[in-house]
């Protein structure tokens, strides 16, 4: 196997600190950490040498927007597991980065409050929402040998919005 591309995402929208339970806290942590870590760590032996490893974040481990403590926390270890993979699989030649996508219209959008995905498309400075094909693209570039020298890294999709 080539690639792998981690994208599993469960979230709690709107969760406080204090709403926080033991099994929402587990539901988020167990899709996005857990899962993530025992599938890369499962498909290794599958993985040729120089393989590519994009898991796909998030913006919201960035941002400590209120009511994403959680996702945030479990979004924020996928960059940990890069920053470590990277060292730890350097000998095969394994490149681990991440794909941080933001501020993309997709069906998720569908699922929060009224004007939300309005209020969000008028704070990207590109002046737009991005779409499920830019953040395709960006998959395929990590996943390719046109990024032989990128390892470790956090590539933002976000039409700016994370980067002012």
């Amino acid at each position: 196997m080539d690639v792998l591309v981690a994208s599993a995402g469960a979230w709690m929208w709107n969760e406080p600190i204090g709403d926080v339970t033991e099994e929402s806290f587990d539901a988020v942590f167990g899709v996005n950490v857990r899962g993530t870590f025992f599938t890369v760590q499962k498909l290794l032996p599958l993985l040729s040498d120089g393989a590519s490893i994009v898991f796909i974040g998030s913006g919201a481990a960035d941002k400590g927007d209120p009511g994403t403590t959680v996702y945030a926390a479990s979004k924020a270890a996928l960059r940990s597991f890069a920053r470590t993979w990277t060292t730890d699989l350097k000998q095969r030649g394994i490149r681990v980065n991440v794909l941080t996508p933001a501020a993309i219209d997709a069906a998720a959008f569908a699922d929060l409050p009224p004007g939300f995905k309005e209020r969000t498309a008028s704070r990207v400075p590109v002046g737009r929402l991005g779409d499920e094909y830019e953040i395709a693209t960006a998959a395929l570039f990590l996943a390719s040998a046109d990024s032989s020298f990128v390892t470790g890294i956090d590539l933002p999709v976000d039409g700016g919005i994370g980067q002012v």
